[in-house]
């Protein structure tokens, strides 16, 4: 890419191709620099398909793309589209500034298309029927802002892509994409995934400290920060994320942060999951379609959710942009944001602008609508729609340079698992082979990743995947049987039926040690003869301290239902060598564990209810160790 003192706006303006600006905060680029591109686009199938050379591919990656890894989603018919650039170039930002138009750009008949009653109402019913039942941990809704520019033009989308530039702080990406069918103009904060030298970055944000109408305060930032919803809200896609993360890098990930991201009209709190991989980056595109943080958990099952709540397909909403090349090595790279913050505009001058919030069980209807409200702002203000933020004074020291709020995000660090606070080794020795079946919750990705560091080669396969039940049955190793979402007692859901019949038969037949995950715990617990419950409050997302079997430990549930063992249930498995943790006061089922094969089992097993691989469950990898080193396998002579 050549450098040049000036932006030729004329031959832009001028001309019917397709192009695109760039202004990229990635480390080791001058961020005061924005960047040309100039090509055909083409339409692509897969991002397999997309071409990697010496000038950079620029792809729009839609919503849709997510079919790609075999999930449900609306098809609206939003095309991969390719810019494969024929001219690369970069100017520095006070060039490009006084090079691009300023004219404001008029917006008629806006509006969103879901009123702020039906959202709130949506809100409730997300809580109530989806994370009530058991169907995930957090979910995101869209809504949008619609409404038409009249005679928009390339002219427009310069302007509005200057507005940006000069009004919205704290963007990852700032740009404005002309496909000429369509344009994408945006400042979206969020990294979707890097990748340089093969280390691969990602960067879950969540939790939103919108700005009070008096003006953002250290005080009010603070009483943000001490909220325990948005600290559970950003805690879970930590954990979504380094699901991916464990997908993509071979040595798993490592969490670094948290930091505060500040906007023009609202702040984020964010961490950055590092990793190593040898994967192409295409492929490292797939596996991380798309971020927990414009989706849900798990994302499969949030896929559906989104399908049974919103109307119409996403568009690029929450898909990404990606550009692909290489170095002057000729080493693969990739620098991805989220598409979000991004008004869509149609040829025609049809606007929209989607937007989302995160929805967890602490929600509040109302801070969610004005969320969404928080969240459009920046683009909206850039349409004139939203009265623009105050710009802070030059040198102004950020809030995030404030002692207590850096204190404050200390406080946070030392509630996540030392484990995924440093890149963890292999042990050189291996000492056997896992099984992990993956019932719908890719946990098992981080799972995997903690049974390698004990020692384990693993083999993760998904609970449908043909021949899986006679491979469980013949398995020499320790079998894990892993979480997922859903009522573990509904006879009605076939994947239910399936894992209750394997957990049956593993409990009479394996002898080489079994341990359940959440779901897996529920299968275990109720073949047993334990009643399963849903509990009075989903505990989505919970840090919350237990009674291991004698040892306290902190750990991360991700469960609306539950084991439930009273005394005598508890003296009944007790006299069969059955051990069981449990809350003295509500009954409700922890773990449990048999270290040798009781009366009518083949051999040792374990179950525990929270997830020891999240970064909620401070010990957890020790947990896991333990476990399975206490259940002596019949095939070893025990």
């Amino acid at each position: 890419m050549r450098n040049t003192t000036t932006l030729d706006v004329a031959a832009l303006l001028g001309g019917s191709g397709p192009f695109a600006l760039l202004r990229r905060r990635t480390p080791g680029l001058d961020h005061d620099t924005v960047e040309v591109l100039t090509g055909p686009v083409h339409e692509a199938r897969r991002l397999a398909d997309l071409p990697l050379g010496d000038l950079p591919t620029l792809a729009l990656v839609p919503f849709r793309q997510i079919r790609e890894r075999g999930f449900d989603v609306r098809d609206d018919g939003t095309p991969l589209s390719v810019l494969v650039a024929r001219e690369a170039y970069a100017v520095p930002l006070a060039a490009a500034l006084a090079a691009l138009p300023e004219h404001e750009v008029r917006v008629e008949g806006g509006g969103f298309d879901v009123p702020d009653e039906q959202y709130a109402a949506t809100v409730e019913r997300v809580i109530e029927d989806e994370i009530g039942r058991g169907e995930g941990a957090n979910f995101v809704i869209r809504r949008t802002y619609e409404g038409s520019i009249p005679g928009f033009g390339r002219a427009d989308a310069l302007a509005l892509f200057r507005r940006l530039l000069v009004a919205e702080r704290g963007a990852y990406w700032t740009y404005v994409v002309h496909t000429g069918e369509r344009t994408l103009v945006g400042a979206s904060p969020e990294v979707h995934v890097r990748m340089t030298g093969g280390t691969v970055v990602m960067n879950p944000i969540s939790g939103t400290y919108r700005h009070p109408a008096t003006g953002p305060t250290a005080e009010s930032l603070l009483a943000f920060l001490g909220d325990r919803k948005e600290t559970e809200e950003l805690s879970m896609v930590v954990d979504e994320e380094l699901k991916m993360m464990c997908t993509v890098a071979d040595r798993g990930g490592v969490v670094v942060g948290p930091r505060l991201k500040e906007m023009s009209h609202l702040a984020h709190t964010e961490y950055e999951l590092r990793g190593r991989s040898t994967l192409d980056a295409r492929e490292v595109l797939r596996e991380t379609m798309f971020a927990a943080t414009v989706t849900g958990s798990p994302v499969q099952n949030a896929c559906r959710v989104i399908e049974r709540y919103e109307s119409g397909g996403r568009g690029y909403y929450a898909g990404a942009l990606a550009l692909l090349g290489r170095d002057a090595d000729g080493t693969q790279v990739l620098d991805s944001p989220i598409l979000i913050r991004t008004a869509d505009i149609s040829a025609d001058g049809t606007l929209r602008v989607p937007v989302g919030a995160t929805l967890v069980r602490h929600s509040d209807p109302a801070s969610e609508v004005a969320e969404t409200h928080a969240k459009a702002a920046g683009v909206l203000a850039a349409l004139g729609v939203r009265p623009a933020a105050a710009r802070p004074a030059p040198g102004a020291a950020l809030l995030g340079d404030d002692p207590r709020v850096q204190a404050a995000l200390a406080a946070r660090r030392r509630d996540l698992a030392p484990f995924w606070l440093r890149m963890q080794d292999r042990p050189a020795e291996v000492s056997g082979h896992a099984l992990v079946i993956d019932a719908e919750d890719t946990f098992t990705a981080m799972l995997a990743h903690v049974l390698r560091v004990c020692g384990l080669d693993v083999t993760v396969r998904r609970h449908d995947d043909p021949g899986l039940r006679s491979a469980a049955l013949a398995w020499t190793g320790p079998v894990v049987l892993g979480p997922g979402p859903g009522d573990p007692a509904d006879p009605a859901d076939p994947r239910m039926r399936s894992l209750r019949a394997l957990a049956r038969e593993l409990l009479a037949t394996h002898r080489d040690g079994l341990l359940g995950v959440c779901l897996g715990h529920e299968l275990l617990a109720a073949e047993l003869g334990l009643p399963l419950v849903r509990k009075a409050e989903p505990a989505q997302g919970a840090q919350t301290p237990v009674d291991l079997f004698g040892t306290r430990e902190v750990v991360g549930f991700y469960n609306t239902y539950t084991a439930r063992c009273t005394d005598a249930d508890a003296a009944r498995l007790a006299a069969v060598g059955v051990e069981v943790s449990r809350d003295p006061a509500t009954y409700e089922v922890h773990a449990l564990r048999a270290s040798a094969a009781p009366p009518g089992f083949a051999g040792g097993f374990a179950g525990v209810q929270f997830h020891p691989e999240s970064v909620l469950s401070l010990r957890g990898a020790d947990v896991v160790r333990d476990l399975l080193a206490a259940m002596r396998p019949v095939s070893a002579g025990s």
